[in-house]
């Protein structure tokens, strides 16, 4: 027997199944490596607030105000504009153990994959959904801040899935400019072969679903991890699930 849906429910399965492409964000989307990187950002800016006594400490909101979804280093010069502190920028291979902008940076990464290289499961809701999506013969692509994304979708194990993959080092050497302008997604799009307004973006972050609905996209769906239902649709999500597995 078919699956009924209500009206709320149609309305979501025609929100992604009358597009020809999704575009998803990787961390706290597809994977659970958002809580890794909420991690990596905590110890990071621990240590360092050590050295800067006069500067309030580094709190769990912190993650959502300045830092979710952004490329690595504005998150570092956002949350650092926060406490009020300006460091120099340092050279882009900068080295961990300094106290610059891209330093920084760099000794977050180092964090960050520690912790991944013990591998990744990704959320089960998620992979039904990529499936689903194949299933009905729509393009996937990944549009990721995180200069990291490959080396994540390889340890879930979705790689094959994706022969579009935007990260953060695509989006340097294109000029692109981070969430939430929607260059990079627009970018994902073109890869694709495909308008903007034939795909769907998929975002757990503040940032990213602003980055879709600044877009020309078929239709934003949020995922809340964390950032709030109300708040990523005031972000301008077409909808918000707690799952993916909704919409299948």
């Amino acid at each position: 027997m078919p699956k009924l849906h209500s009206s709320a429910q149609n309305d979501r399965f025609s929100s992604w199944t009358t597009a020809s492409a999704i575009l998803f964000d990787l961390d706290g989307v597809l994977t659970p490596t958002a809580v890794v990187h909420e991690r990596a950002w905590q110890e990071l800016f621990d240590g360092y607030l050590e050295s800067v006594p006069s500067a309030a400490g580094y709190r769990e909101s912190d993650y959502f105000d300045h830092i979710d979804g952004k490329p690595r280093f504005d998150g570092v010069r956002d949350f650092l504009a926060s406490r009020s502190i300006v460091l120099p920028e340092g050279p882009a291979d900068d080295d961990p153990s300094n106290a610059t902008v891209q330093g920084l940076g760099n000794r977050k990464n180092l964090v960050f994959n520690e912790i991944v290289a013990g591998g990744v499961e990704p959320y089960e809701g998620s992979v039904r959904f990529i499936e689903a999506a194949l299933a009905r013969g729509l393009k996937l692509a990944v549009v990721s801040s995180s200069r990291n994304a490959p080396a994540v979708l390889e340890a879930a194990g979705l790689s094959h899935h994706f022969p579009v993959v935007v990260d953060g080092v695509v989006a340097a050497s294109e000029g692109l400019p981070g969430k939430p302008d929607p260059a990079t997604y627009d970018y994902a799009a073109r890869l694709l072969g495909l308008p903007s307004e034939e795909c769907v973006v998929v975002e757990d972050a503040v940032s990213g679903v602003k980055a879709g609905s600044s877009g020309k996209f078929h239709s934003v769906i949020g995922v809340d991890r964390g950032a709030g239902r109300q708040i990523l649709l005031a972000a301008g999500a077409t909808f918000v699930v707690n799952d993916l597995i909704e919409l299948v």
